[in-house]
């Protein structure tokens, strides 16, 4: 099987060839959650999409050590924003911690309804204070921080001197000190694009830390720099994360690495697109939104029943991790429907008939395969791929296409490692307790709609059939007898 996997790499604009910096071993880093709310849908999308992108790393043979951090300490995203995890607990009247582990505890809840993998190493903001605190010192002694009141900034513009800050958004400096020149004074900083590694906390803000110059907390940007380093060298192969993060979150991140070791600190990066909701943004304020348990549940205005984690997610895995995504009734109705098509197809599979030989080249339908899968993780690509295969098994269970045995095994194997393995998906049919008793009763109207037709009552005999097409049972007839889909 040719395996030459090639990345969409951000910082390049370019598709590259996937070389790890050692062979046979992937370092991926991930930012993770500020535990202050509920996980939403988009955030899933996203970690949903590098747990693929994980599990095929896996499947190709490579040991990953996958990094996600968890954000726990309280930080401002801007200067002038608010701790939003200090400002939950004040709300909720519980201590910061508390409602880290509240919603930690819920990240973890739901992603693990949606099948996603553990990563390696889940770090916290908060288990790295020391690290962070070394590397604000860092950059104070490369001359590219500065202290004032008790807060260190990044100087953007000095280390813009011998470095490209925008080298992944692709900004460019002097445009940005262009659009926020009329903020001039509003802070301590020198210049408006500096940002913050450490923050002097105000007597009301409740997470603090000692450091060499204030009682305070560390910047936003720091935590994924330390972490990610820290566990995965100077330098490593993938950092993801959703494209809201690429600035300025990931160009700082870029910066504070440059200015500790003086290399760029990552070969590939990577970001996923958003998710929006009926055709428009998601957002809390309009109503336009929809928590991910409220998918499963059924517990919402927005959908007209509830779909299973493993349909919600197959309808993920239908765009491509880059693309913009609408969540709609519509299409999670059209998603379930084709996931229980390849549920039963691999059903199928397990009771056709073989042959002396192939109507079909199964090996070159398994590089197709592996073909979507390495432009870029194509998924949307990969299900087409797997549909094929569908149709291949219904037509050979219709006695119109044939397979042998070896095919059989090699076909299985391969639509059972792309579909539950990389995609992820889970086999919501044969974990239903009340199976055996739905199959019972079919069976029984089955025999049924078959008297009616041996006494010549096809009036009956239609509407057993077409009562239980509303239902979504399909009834198939064919000369060895009737079956059933659903």
């Amino acid at each position: 099987m040719n395996q030459a996997l090639k990345i969409q790499n951000t910082l390049t604009g370019k598709k590259e060839l996937f070389k790890p910096l050692t062979k046979g071993f992937v370092g991926m880093y991930v930012c993770g959650p500020t535990v202050y709310s509920n996980v939403h849908v988009g955030n899933v999308r996203t970690f949903m999409s590098f747990d693929m992108i994980y599990r095929y790393l896996l499947h190709l043979g490579y040991k990953v050590r996958y990094v996600r951090n968890i954000t726990d300490a309280g930080h401002l995203t801007d200067d002038d924003s608010e701790d939003k995890i200090s400002t939950k607990a004040r709300l909720e009247k519980l201590e910061p911690m508390e409602i880290v582990q509240k919603y930690t505890v819920d990240f973890h809840e739901i992603l693990k309804q949606y099948n996603l993998l553990p990563p390696s190493i889940e770090p916290t903001a908060t288990g790295h204070i020391v690290e962070q605190i070394e590397a604000v010192q860092q950059i104070l002694d490369a001359g590219l921080a500065y202290e004032v009141n008790g807060s260190v900034y990044f100087d953007v513009l000095k280390y813009s001197e011998t470095k490209n800050y925008g080298i992944l958004s692709k900004r460019i400096i002097e445009d940005a000190i262009e659009n926020t020149r009329a903020l001039d004074g509003q802070s301590d900083k020198k210049n408006p694009q500096d940002f913050a590694l450490w923050k002097r906390a105000e007597p009301e803000h409740i997470q603090r830390w000692s450091s060499p110059w204030s009682d305070g907390f560390p910047g936003w940007h720091l935590e994924c720099t330390v972490m990610s380093t820290k566990y995965l060298g100077a330098q490593f192969d993938i950092h993801g994360g959703g494209m809201d993060l690429k600035f300025p979150h990931h160009e700082c991140e870029i910066a504070q690495a440059e200015a500790c070791n003086n290399h760029a600190p990552v070969k590939y990066w990577m970001h996923t697109n958003m998710l929006n909701l009926n055709g428009k943004k998601m957002s809390k304020s309009t109503g336009n939104s929809i928590l991910p348990e409220e998918i499963y549940n059924g517990n919402n205005k927005i959908l007209s029943k509830a779909f299973s984690p493993s349909v919600t997610r197959f309808f993920m895995m239908q765009a491509h991790y880059s693309s913009v995504l609408d969540l709609s009734n519509d299409a999670l109705l059209a998603a379930e429907k084709g996931f229980n098509r390849l549920m039963e197809a691999i059903k199928t599979l397990e009771s056709i008939q073989t042959a002396n030989q192939s109507s079909v080249n199964i090996e070159a339908w398994k590089q197709k395969c592996y073909d979507a899968m390495n432009d870029d993780f194509n998924t949307p690509i990969l299900i087409a791929h797997l549909f094929e295969a569908v149709k291949f098994i219904n037509l050979i269970n219709d006695k119109k296409e044939s397979i042998s045995t070896d095919d059989k095994m090699l076909l299985k194997e391969t639509l059972e490692a792309f579909t539950f393995d990389v995609l992820g998906l889970k086999n919501t049919s044969n974990s239903n307790d009340n199976s055996d008793k739905l199959n019972g009763v079919v069976e029984l109207l089955i025999q049924l709609r078959k008297e009616a037709k041996e006494n010549k009552n096809y009036a009956l005999s239609d509407e057993i059939r077409d009562k239980l097409l509303e239902k979504g049972i399909q009834l198939k007839d064919s000369r060895e007898g009737t079956t059933f889909t659903l």
